[in-house]
């Protein structure tokens, strides 16, 4: 089993910059592709961002909405991969979770087979 715990979410400005973290363990961490997802009330979960696993490299991929102001990124010394948020908007507000498999195809579907409980981003305006 892979537990995932994510963290560093809160209440920032419109402009401003939040890095949300996702800390990893049970299977080796650098098999596994990583994603996150974003959940705004009364909408569906929404892809946001991946990094492929030890079969994948060190590839990248972003939704188009958040493309140039988000980044995802990995330290395997501490199993944890983050999504530094610049440049935040008020639509960026939702739960963000954070998704592992060691398909990058099905993480980025929102079918990997683990997933994180969940953290809030709230941008105000």
């Amino acid at each position: 089993q892979v537990q995932l715990v994510e963290s560093g979410g809160g209440l920032v400005q419109a402009g401003g910059s939040l890095r949300l973290s996702c800390a990893a363990s049970g299977r080796t961490f650098s098999s596994n592709a990583m994603a996150w997802f974003r959940q705004a009330p009364g909408k569906e979960r929404d892809f946001v961002a991946a990094n492929g696993g030890l079969w994948e490299g060190a590839r990248t991929y972003y939704a188009d909405s958040v493309k140039g102001r988000f980044t995802i990124s990995r330290d395997n010394t501490k199993n944890t991969v983050y999504l530094q948020m610049n440049s935040l908007k008020p639509e960026d507000t939702a739960v963000y979770y954070c998704a592992a498999d060691r398909s990058l195809g099905t993480v980025v579907a929102g079918t990997g087979a683990y997933w994180g409980q969940g953290t809030q981003v709230t941008v105000s305006s």
